[in-house]
């Protein structure tokens, strides 16, 4: 049986004793910005309302933010030096690298060459190329 966790995501339980806090914590990141906020099983009547708010609430934000609704994790920041997620300059050979992951779970990786397209071209195609997989990945059944 999966758990919650994977059951909801970007929803995660709260159960702190200690402070007296209980109920589902959504947290909607995309293009850099974090959206979050607690339903109490308390101000909503009890565990599976709150619940019920929490997922109505994640959609709906996720729908005025723009980000594609999937149970798929959607990566949205680059921290490679092209500022594209999942393409990466690679100086030494004189080529974009372009990697994704597959529908099912594996790595997919080509490479577009500088020296056959033209530095502007290549960074282009290596782009559309991983809007392309991400896309077949995301939307696929």
């Amino acid at each position: 049986m999966k758990n919650q966790a994977e059951k909801h995501k970007d929803i995660a339980r709260i159960d702190q004793v200690s402070k007296k806090t209980y109920g589902w914590y959504v947290r909607v990141r995309f293009n850099g910005k974090i959206h979050s906020k607690l339903f109490s099983d308390l101000m909503h009547g009890g565990r599976a309302a709150s619940l019920l708010a929490a997922i109505a609430w994640r959609d709906a934000t996720e729908k005025e933010i723009g980000k594609p609704r999937t149970n798929r994790s959607i990566v949205t920041a680059s921290t490679k030096n092209a500022g594209v997620v999942g393409v990466r300059l690679n100086e030494k050979l004189n080529k974009y690298e372009v990697s994704w992951v597959t529908l099912h779970g594996k790595h997919g990786k080509t490479s577009v060459s500088i020296s056959k397209h033209g530095k502007e071209k290549a960074f282009q195609i290596a782009c559309e190329k991983r809007k392309e997989k991400e896309m077949e990945r995301l939307f696929r059944p």
